[in-house]
Parts: C-alpha cells; sequence; structure tokens
C-alpha cells in the first residue's frame, strides 16, 4: 500500500448506478454492495454521485470507467478523477483514478487510490484501520474475503494520512492490449475491511489483541515448545500441533507416517532453505500474515559503502525479489496455500524484463496457473527491443529446453493477438 504526500484532483462526471442495473447485478459476492461510480469523460460535466452506505464492516465499490482514451487526455500524469462518497463501516469513502498516473515515476501505470473522508477542522477524528484491494471487476479470484484478507496489509487512515492506493495498479499498455478493456471501457472493485469498527471496546479495555498477536508471542517466547529446526545453521523451536494444524505436510511429518524423530528434543534437519525465508515460514504459520524480509546489517554495511543510492535500492529489491521467490518455494513444499497466493500476488506485481523468465519457471515449476499468466501476458506487451532482451537471457534458453510447451503457448499466445 502506498499513500502519497501530496496530489493534485480534477473531478469528471460520476453517477450512481440503480438497482436493477446489469453492470450491478452482474457482480454480487460475499462482501456488501457499496455502489457503483461511473467516470464520464464529457466535460463541464457536475458530479451527483451520492452516499451510498454498505451496511457491513466490509464493502465494495465499482468505479466503471467509459471512454477510457479520452481520459488519458484530459487528466494527465498527478492529476485524477475523484468519485462520490460510498460508505462502507459507518465511515465514508471515496476514490480516485489516476490514468497517466499520480507522480512521474508511474507515468505508464493506472494509479489508484482509496481515502477516507473527513470534515475540515473536526478535532478527536479517531484513526481507521482498515484493508483494501484493487481489482478488476473480472478478476473473480480476487473477490473473496479470504484472499482480500491474506493478500493485503492493515492500514492506518488518518487525518495525516488519509489516503492509501497502489500507485503502479496496472500497467497501460499491458491493460489495453488485454481483455479487462472492453469498447474502450473498463470497471474497477475497490474492497474494504474496516479491521476494528467498535470503539467502546478499546476505550475499555485498550487495543484488545487478536489470536494471531496471542500466537506470535507464543512463537517468540517459546513457552511450550517441543520441536526444533536447525536450518542454514540456526536452530527454531516450535510447537508441534501448530505446526501440523496449519500444514498436511508438517501434520505428516511429526505425527504420520513421515514422523522424524524417536523423541521430542530431536532437531529435525531441513535442507535447501534459508533461515530467513525459514523464519518468516514460522512468522506466517503463527500469525497469519507475511512478515517484512529481514535485513543482513552487514550486507547492508557493505552495498551501502560500495553503491549509490539507486544502485544501493536495485540491489536491495534484487534481495527481496529473492527472498519473495524462495518464500514462494517453501511455501508450496509445505502446502500453505495461502501463504503461496500472497507471494504469487506481490510476484505478478513486480514482473520486469529482467526477473521474468526466472519468475516464468518458477511458475511453470510449481504449477502456478496464475503466475504463470501474468509472466506470459507481461512478455506479449513489451516492444520488440524488450523482447528480444528478454528471448536473449540464459533463463529464456531454460525454459525453452526444460518447459517447451510454455514456448509453444507463448507463441500461440502472440499468434492469437496478431489474428485480433
Amino acid at each position: 500500500p502506498h499513500s502519497p504526500t501530496s496530489r493534485r484532483r480534477r473531478k469528471l462526471c460520476f453517477r450512481r448506478l440503480e438497482r436493477g442495473d446489469p453492470a450491478r447485478d452482474a457482480t454480487r459476492s460475499l462482501m456488501s454492495f457499496a455502489g457503483v461510480s461511473v467516470v464520464d469523460s464529457a466535460k463541464h460535466c457536475t458530479c451527483d454521485t451520492s452516499a451510498v452506505y454498505a451496511g457491513a464492516d466490509s464493502g465494495y465499490h465499482l468505479l466503471m470507467v467509459r471512454d477510457y482514451s479520452r481520459t488519458k487526455v484530459q487528466l494527465p500524469t498527478g492529476e485524477s478523477a475523484t468519485t462520490g462518497l460510498f460508505t462502507v463501516g459507518e465511515y465514508d469513502w471515496y476514490i480516485e483514478y489516476y490514468p497517466n498516473g499520480e507522480n512521474p515515476n508511474c507515468r505508464d501505470f493506472v494509479s489508484l487510490y482509496v481515502t477516507r473522508h473527513t470534515l475540515y477542522d473536526c478535532e478527536g477524528e479517531e484513526d481507521v484501520e482498515a484493508k483494501f484491494s484493487f481489482s478488476l471487476v473480472d478478476q473473480l479470484e480476487k473477490h473473496k474475503p479470504v484472499y482480500i484478507h491474506g493478500t493485503n496489509k492493515t492500514c492506518t487512515f488518518s487525518s495525516s494520512a488519509p489516503s492509501w492506493g497502489s500507485d503502479r495498479f496496472v500497467r497501460r499498455d499491458a491493460l489495453e492490449r488485454s481483455a479487462h478493456l472492453k469498447g474502450d471501457c473498463l470497471t474497477i472493485r475497490c474492497d474494504i475491511m474496516v479491521v476494528c469498527k467498535d470503539h467502546k471496546i478499546e476505550d475499555a479495555a485498550g487495543t484488545v489483541p487478536d489470536i494471531n498477536q496471542h500466537f506470535g508471542h507464543l512463537l517468540q517466547n517459546k513457552v511450550g515448545a517441543d520441536v526444533t529446526f536447525e536450518v542454514g545453521g540456526e536452530t527454531f523451536a516450535a510447537h508441534r500441533c501448530v505446526l501440523a494444524a496449519r500444514s498436511k505436510v508438517f501434520m505428516a511429518q511429526l505425527f504420520g507416517p513421515m514422523k522424524e524423530g524417536a523423541t521430542t528434543s530431536s532437531v529435525i534437519q531441513i535442507k535447501d532453505m534459508e533461515a530467513k525465508v525459514f523464519r518468516a515460514l514460522l512468522s506466517f504459520i503463527y500469525t497469519d500474515s507475511l512478515p517484512a524480509m529481514e535485513k543482513d546489517s552487514m550486507e547492508e554495511d557493505e552495498m551501502s559503502e560500495v553503491m549509490d543510492e539507486g544502485r544501493e535500492e536495485a540491489a536491495e529489491f534484487e534481495m527481496w525479489l529473492q527472498w519473495l521467490e524462495d518464500l514462494f518455494v517453501a511455501a508450496d513444499r509445505y502446502d500453505l496455500q495461502l501463504l503461496k497466493l500472497i507471494c504469487e500476488k506481490q510476484l505478478s506485481e513486480h514482473i520486469s524484463v529482467s526477473s521474468v523468465t526466472s519468475t516464468l519457471a518458477l511458475a511453470e515449476k510449481h504449477h502456478c496457473c496464475g503466475l504463470k499468466e501474468a509472466c506470459l501476458k507481461f512478455i506479449q506487451v513489451q516492444s520488440p527491443s524488450c523482447l528480444q532482451t528478454v528471448m536473449a537471457t540464459s533463463g529464456w534458453d531454460h525454459i525453452a529446453v526444460t518447459y517447451p510447451w510454455v514456448v509453444k503457448e507463448f507463441i500461440a499466445k502472440l499468434a492469437s493477438n496478431q489474428r485480433k
């Protein structure tokens, strides 16, 4: 999630779809419906979207962009179209749509932000903790509450940071060549989950820790730990029942036919995995959330001495990407499907010319169709020069030799696009 410091806004025409509208009826889900807004590229148009109440702590709002091509012309980088207010969890929200990116660093992307509406000069306005997710309306797998809850961090919407969003929601060239843009129109879905709404309980008892916090503390203090793992020269204490409850593989390893060690004091060796990856895996098992990547202080100091800021950021990104790929492999190894889905989402959002072949090979090896499709779509929309760069890498040669059917699928997709 990204919270911008300052943005220029331009309001275009939005209208609300009433009951019976096909666009509304076609998008029913488990989340409560919180209205539809339509952006119209017509000039000198007023905004008449009225507040729509979702009636629950979780809801979704649809943003329909009509005449997409003209919105790109009318709204340069840094300028947005803003919806009217809609209500989820007793709070008012609105969405900002930047067809040419929120800032120059993301000018090739569509940027989206959701903002909690507050009254000016309103003292004592409490912060709101919420998860949010942007997706395209036909990406059905991303509309499930379990996906939204598991793949998005909780953000604090406060008076100082009322807006959060994605400055790189989707590349424009990829969007314009995809099936999501139909008749120069697209529909974006914004899901919001208000995490804690009952402030009376908070005021009486302070912040109430949830079960994930309790289990996180259990992992840290090691009380009652009955199994030890050795990974990359480090040891980790854990609880057999917790691991078995979360992973079928750990269930078999610790209590079934794969059971290792005759006593509870035995140390289980795990090979082909770094300690920081296993630590992250354990953290997810206990807390159901993705931790931040650990930084090796020695490596960080050495990098800062020999690299300028730009190269250091690039090196840190490569380290994070490698860590994420390793965590994806670990999630697949221990059958942690939600963690695998979270890693897939992050990897899909950070595909680049330099990483696409390794990510594609990873997706094929671990039977991850969503990640594979994201890689193929990324390659499809590249310029001829970038495409040549991708195909000249050893990674592409590896795919051609190890997974030749993937190359055939890619060629078929290119041929299909040319026919269209």
